[in-house]
C-alpha cells in the first residue's frame, strides 16, 4: 500500500467512498474496492435499507444533537455559545448526509452518489475545522460572539468544506489530473489535515484546563472523548471485517464507530460547559436564576 492509497483501508472498512476509488474492473469497467465483509441489508416496508444498525445509530445521533443544540440555545450568556452551536449544526448536517448515504437512499453507482459522498467528505473537514477554531475561543484572543469570531469560524469551515468537496469530486470524476487511482490529495485532506485539527484542539483544551481552571474534571472528559474516538477509529479501520464476519454480517465496524463518534461529540459539549461553570446547563446558579 502506497501513501494515499485506500486499498487496505477499503478492504477492511466498507466506507462509502470505497465504491468510487481504486482501479477499474476489467470486466465491468466500474471503479471501486470491495471490502472483505460488509453489513447485510434489511428490508423494511418493502424498502431495502443498507447498514441498518449504523443507520439506526445515526437517527439516535440526530436526536441527541437536537437536544444538545436546544440546551446551548437556551444559554444566552454562555461563553462561545454561537461558535460551539455552529459545530453542532455541522455535525447534524454530517449525520443527516451519512444517514442518507449509509441507508442507501442514494445508492452506490447512481449518478448523484459521488456528489453526496463528496459533500460528506466536505462536511467532515468542515466539522474538524470548526472544532479547531472552537479550541481557541476559551483563550479570549478575540471577543466571542462578535462578528469577527463568528465569521472567522464560518469562513474557515466553509473554505475547508469547499476544498475537501472539490478534491473529492475531482478524484471521483477523474477531473483536473486527479483520478480514482490518484487519491493522495483526498487522503491528505481527509486524514492528515483533519487529524491535525483534532490534535491542535486537544492541545488547546489541555492548556486551557491546566492553566486557567482549578477544577481538573474536564481532563477526564477530554480523556474519555479521546479514548472513545480512538476506539472507534481502530474498530473501523482495523477490525471492521473481523467484527462483520463474527456476527454473520448483521453489523460491521461502522456501527461502533458511529456510536464512538457520537460519544466523542457529546464530550466536546461536556468539556465546553465544564470549562465555564456559569454557562453549564446543570449549574446551580442557573437553576436558581442567579
Amino acid at each position: 500500500m502506497g501513501f494515499g492509497d485506500f486499498d487496505t483501508i477499503c478492504q477492511k472498512a466498507a466506507l462509502p467512498l470505497c465504491s468510487l476509488v481504486g482501479p477499474a474492473s476489467s470486466i465491468s469497467g466500474a471503479t471501486g474496492i470491495i471490502p472483505n465483509c460488509y453489513a447485510r441489508n434489511i428490508e423494511l416496508a418493502n424498502t431495502i435499507i443498507f447498514e441498518g444498525a449504523a443507520s439506526f445509530v445515526h437517527i439516535i445521533a440526530l436526536a441527541m444533537t437536537v437536544i444538545m443544540i436546544l440546551h446551548i440555545r437556551s444559554k444566552f450568556t454562555a461563553v462561545g455559545r454561537k461558535e460551539i452551536i455552529t459545530f453542532f449544526y455541522i455535525y447534524m448536517l454530517l449525520t443527516m448526509c451519512s444517514l442518507v448515504i449509509d441507508a442507501g437512499v442514494v445508492p452506490p453507482r447512481s449518478g448523484p452518489f459521488p456528489y453526496f459522498v463528496a459533500v460528506q467528505n466536505g462536511l467532515t473537514s468542515a466539522l474538524c475545522t470548526s472544532l479547531l477554531v472552537n479550541g481557541f475561543v476559551g483563550f479570549q484572543l478575540y471577543e466571542d460572539g462578535t462578528a469577527l469570531s463568528v465569521w472567522l469560524l464560518r469562513l474557515t469551515s466553509t473554505a475547508m468544506f469547499a476544498i475537501s468537496f472539490v478534491i473529492s469530486l475531482l478524484t471521483f470524476k477523474s477531473w483536473g489530473g486527479l483520478s480514482p487511482t490518484n487519491t493522495v490529495g483526498m487522503f491528505v485532506v481527509l486524514y492528515i489535515l483533519n487529524a491535525i485539527c483534532i490534535a491542535v484542539y486537544l492541545i488547546m483544551q489541555l492548556l486551557l484546563v491546566m492553566n486557567t481552571l482549578e477544577d481538573r474534571w474536564p481532563l477526564g472528559h477530554i480523556a474519555f472523548g479521546l479514548l472513545v474516538f480512538i476506539c472507534g477509529q481502530v474498530l473501523l479501520y482495523a477490525f471492521s471485517d473481523t467484527i462483520c464476519e463474527n456476527v454473520q454480517h448483521y453489523l460491521d465496524g461502522l456501527f461502533f464507530t458511529t456510536i464512538c463518534n457520537l460519544l466523542a461529540v457529546m464530550m466536546v459539549y461536556k468539556v465546553r460547559w465544564s470549562q465555564f461553570p456559569l454557562s453549564n446547563p446543570y449549574s446551580t446558579l442557573n437553576v436558581c436564576g442567579c
